[in-house]
């Protein structure tokens, strides 16, 4: 049984994609379901008109064959889900950060979807200069950690997880206090929760801000550093993500012994796609080859 949360039948769907079509994913109008290859269990997107719609990217600036696939299969999604935003969570660029790097690792992968007016917010991770808060797609206004209001109902608060210093720590914690969103969603790097055999939980940082989400009714929070995508178990009435799978992917990592995985993907690449639509968000996680591998409903934590 979940505790405290409504987690609606999760799913893991593995459908036969054309090599050469856009992918399939459960993405319902009203009654009629767009994916034709959808196995039982996989919750459809509801895309209605006037909810909030939004992805999440992480790990992703490698430049690699891999990576400009599934931004391509990003493109795909956006065509038929008009998400507005897309959530990164840290490891933006590997290697050098030059000019050409930016064009190559950034701005030629996700071409399509800058192109369509989709927005990038970006959180810096451990392999991120601290200048990429000066670039402009990322939407960053020069700050290393900042909070934005995409509507009335739901505030994201983006974190540099690297180096939690104090003053930012105070800020946060007064940024969720103040907020009257329903949906209050972080995102930052370092996962407080994780099934990484390499990085796995960051415990320390678990320990500074586990108790301002618990206290400010946070109900998802978005992460990445580890290499491969991971739904936890809610924690303490948390759903905790790692979308670290953008770019690189440490295939084999999650540590099926942690106990703590709802749904887990380390053999490829994905991305995930969500809708908000009252006190529900409805996700779909979606593989480079076009294969929704998890989706749910998760219910907002009640206000306290």
């Amino acid at each position: 049984m979940l505790s405290r949360h409504a987690i609606a039948a999760a799913g893991l769907a593995a459908l036969l994609i054309p090599s050469a079509g856009c992918g399939d994913f459960s993405i319902g109008y009203g009654t009629e379901v767009v994916a034709t290859q959808q196995q039982p269990g996989t919750v459809p997107l509801p895309n209605k008109a006037g909810t909030y719609k939004f992805a999440v990217l992480g790990d992703f600036g490698t430049g690699s064959r891999e990576q400009y696939e599934l931004g391509r299969q990003m493109a795909s999604v956006h065509a038929r889900f008009k998400f507005e935003h897309v959530i990164l969570v840290g490891d933006n660029l590997y290697g050098s950060e030059r000019p050409q790097d930016f064009k190559k690792k950034f701005e030629e992968p996700y071409k399509a979807l800058l192109d369509a007016g989709v927005k990038f917010y970006a959180s810096l991770g451990n392999h991120d200069a601290r200048e990429q808060r000066y670039y402009k797609p990322f939407n960053m206004d020069g700050k290393l950690y900042y909070s934005f209001n995409p509507n009335p109902e739901v505030r994201f608060f983006a974190l540099e997880s690297t180096y939690p210093e104090p003053e930012q720590m105070k800020w946060f914690e007064d940024e969720l206090k103040k907020s009257t969103s329903k949906w209050k969603i972080p995102f930052f790097h370092h996962p407080l929760y994780s099934s990484g055999e390499r990085h796995g939980s960051d415990i320390q940082l678990r320990r500074t801000i586990e108790p301002m989400l618990l206290a400010n009714n946070v109900s998802v929070v978005f992460t990445g550093h580890d290499h491969f995508y991971e739904r936890t178990k809610p924690q303490n009435g948390i759903t905790y993500f790692v979308v670290g799978s953008g770019g690189k992917l440490r295939q084999g990592n999650i540590d099926t012994g942690s106990g703590i995985t709802a749904r887990g993907l380390d053999t490829d690449l994905a991305f995930l796609v969500a809708e908000i639509d009252g006190d529900q968000l409805t996700f779909n996680t979606i593989s480079r080859t076009g294969a929704v591998v998890d989706s749910a409903v998760i219910t907002r934590q009640p206000t306290k």
